[in-house]
C-alpha cells in the first residue's frame, strides 16, 4: 500500500482560524472535492464521512479527501441502496437520520453541500442533523425558503 504524505492542515483549520472563504476560494475547493468524489464514485466507492476534517490541503493548497474508513461499495446490495447509519452527525443526509435506505453518492453530495455552506458562512447550516432541529427539518421538508430566511436574518 502506498499513501501520499500530506503535510498541510485539514480544511476545518483553514476555516476556523482566518474565517470564511470568499466565494471564489470556496468554488476552487468545492470543484476539487467534487472531482475527487466523482473519481471515487466512478470506481464504485462512496466515502460516507465527508466533512471538513476529512479534507486536507497539500503543500500546493490542493484539496485531498482522506479517511475512507466508512467507505463502501456503491452497489454492495442488490438494489444499490445502503442502510448502515454512520458518518458524522452534522453532515448526515436526511435518509441516514430517518433510517431510510440511501444511495452512497447522494449522501456524499449532501455532506459536501454542508461543507460548502460552512466554507462560505464559517458556520454549519444546522447545529445537528436531527429530526428535532428546526433548520434541518426545513431542508428535509423542502422548505428552503424558511431556511434561507432564518440564515439571512442571523448574519
Amino acid at each position: 500500500m502506498v499513501l501520499e504524505l500530506i503535510e498541510g492542515r485539514d480544511l476545518f483549520d483553514y476555516i476556523a482560524l482566518p474565517g470564511a472563504f470568499s466565494e471564489k476560494v470556496a468554488r476552487y475547493y468545492i470543484q476539487q472535492i467534487f472531482e475527487g468524489l466523482k473519481y471515487a464514485h466512478s470506481k464504485g466507492i462512496c466515502h460516507r464521512d465527508m466533512k471538513l476534517e476529512n479534507l486536507m490541503l497539500d503543500s500546493n493548497f490542493d484539496a485531498k479527501i482522506i479517511d475512507f474508513g466508512f467507505a463502501t461499495e456503491i452497489n454492495k446490495n442488490a438494489d444499490g441502496r445502503l442502510t448502515t447509519k454512520l458518518g458524522t452527525e452534522g453532515y448526515m443526509a436526511p435518509e441516514i437520520v430517518y433510517n431510510i435506505p440511501y444511495g452512497g453518492e447522494e449522501v456524499d453530495i449532501w455532506a459536501t453541500a454542508v461543507i460548502l455552506f460552512t466554507m462560505v458562512s464559517q458556520g454549519p447550516p444546522f447545529a445537528e442533523a436531527k429530526k428535532s432541529n428546526s433548520h434541518f427539518k426545513c431542508l428535509v421538508h423542502n422548505r428552503a425558503d424558511i431556511f434561507w430566511k432564518v440564515h439571512t436574518q442571523s448574519k
